[in-house]
């Protein structure tokens, strides 16, 4: 598994914002980035890639899927991201920045902490047309020959696009009403206050007053929309972790344990094995397998 720090820096097409754009492959990439990219990577920024005519097979959170004409693959920081095989010849726009860049946008994208778990997004055949010529507008600016545009223009296209995005993501996943509704925005406060510190050992209680709840009504809400438990989700999310290390990293079941903010790696052991139905010595037997085959 290929680490992805710095690598945006070495692609960024606008000197003062972290952000990188290219049409149908239409900037090469160095050697070094495209051998980075070719392998399964840790991604240290949000990446886009919208598909105008083609079809392009991803891997992320040891899932795989594939997008066609006018549907949109994304992936998000922290996540091991996998595009198989990569293909340069579709009519393809690949979008990166980074939280710096997000941090000077003047909206907020509730999408892009994923709260239903997918990492496709499907466009009617308007919204198709709107973003094709936003990425194609935004292209245009970040490589127009001269001096480059302002950033507040760049961020301003970024900021339309984005909230594009944002729309058709709750259109195809969620209805409106929820939208419109506080419970999800608490969900997705959950979930950032998990990840902003993962390996540290969460206190559901902790988190439920933090976010101005009770304990109960955290529940509920984590049940509505992740399924389980919010002691649950947080488990589930650490085992994720900690099949993404065991994937495409070498390292004993102790040093993964305490990685993961556990003090008693035998009790990380039997999370493991409760959460994934398999013991950490049979989960990589089996990956060693797989990469026989």
């Amino acid at each position: 598994m290929k680490e992805t720090t710095g690598l945006l820096d070495k692609i960024r097409h606008h000197d003062k914002l972290t952000i990188a754009l290219n049409e149908n492959c239409a900037i090469p990439l160095p050697d070094d980035v495209m051998h980075i990219l070719r392998q399964p990577h840790r991604l240290s920024f949000y990446y886009f890639q919208y598909m105008e005519k083609g079809s392009a097979t991803f891997k992320t959170d040891l899932n795989e899927f594939t997008i066609n004409d006018g549907e949109m693959a994304f992936g998000l920081p922290n996540q091991i991201f996998t595009k198989v095989p990569y293909d340069i010849n579709m009519r393809q726009y690949a979008l990166s920045f980074d939280e710096q860049t997000l941090s000077l946008l003047p909206g907020t994208y509730p999408f892009m902490v994923n709260p239903h778990n997918v990492h496709t997004i499907s466009f009617d055949t308007a919204t198709q047309l709107r973003v094709k010529n936003l990425l194609a507008g935004l292209f245009q600016l970040l490589h127009s020959p001269g001096r480059q545009r302002k950033a507040e223009v760049i961020l301003a296209h970024l900021h339309t696009l984005l909230t594009e995005f944002n729309t058709a993501y709750f259109e195809q996943y969620q209805s409106e009403e929820l939208i419109a509704g506080t419970k999800l925005a608490k969900y997705i406060a959950f979930k950032l206050a998990v990840e902003t510190r993962l390996t540290e050992q969460h206190d559901v209680q902790g988190i439920a007053d933090k976010l101005a709840l009770t304990s109960g009504t955290l529940y509920s809400i984590v049940k509505e929309y992740g399924g389980v438990s919010p002691k649950e989700w947080i488990t589930n999310r650490l085992m994720l972790e900690a099949q993404r290390k065991l994937q495409y990293t070498q390292t004993s079941v102790k040093e993964l344990a305490y990685e993961l903010g556990f003090s008693d790696p035998r009790y990380f052991s039997r999370l493991f094995k409760k959460s994934t139905g398999k013991s950490v010595s049979r989960y990589l037997a089996e990956r060693q397998d797989l990469s026989h085959n």
